[in-house]
């Protein structure tokens, strides 16, 4: 058998999932910063499934997955922080009215 980048052919039935749908929505709902890099990240592996880089293909499935789940938790964050300061401005804003 032979070898490529350490993954051997008998190994390699099918190319490993891209993760787009995930890409896709994390960019749309939560970071499109970050969401583009796993849009990048989830094209290239098909094609270099089809090139023969397995490794490779692996490796940008993996990092579009860390993309996806990297731009949901910092969408998620950023959600919480703007609920916490609208709340302690609501909260201090009421306040001040009374006096």
């Amino acid at each position: 058998m032979e070898t490529n980048d350490n993954i051997q052919m008998k190994e390699v039935s099918s190319p490993p999932d891209n993760y787009l749908a995930w890409a896709i929505i994390s960019t749309i709902l939560c970071c499109w910063p970050i969401g583009i890099f796993a849009i990048i990240k989830s094209t290239k592996v098909n094609s270099l499934w089809q090139q023969g880089e397995y490794a490779a293909a692996q490796k940008a499935s993996e990092d579009a997955k860390k993309f996806s789940i990297y731009a949901a938790a910092s969408g998620f964050i950023f959600v919480i922080l703007y609920l916490i300061l609208v709340f302690v401005l609501g909260i201090g804003g009421s306040l001040l009215n009374e006096f």
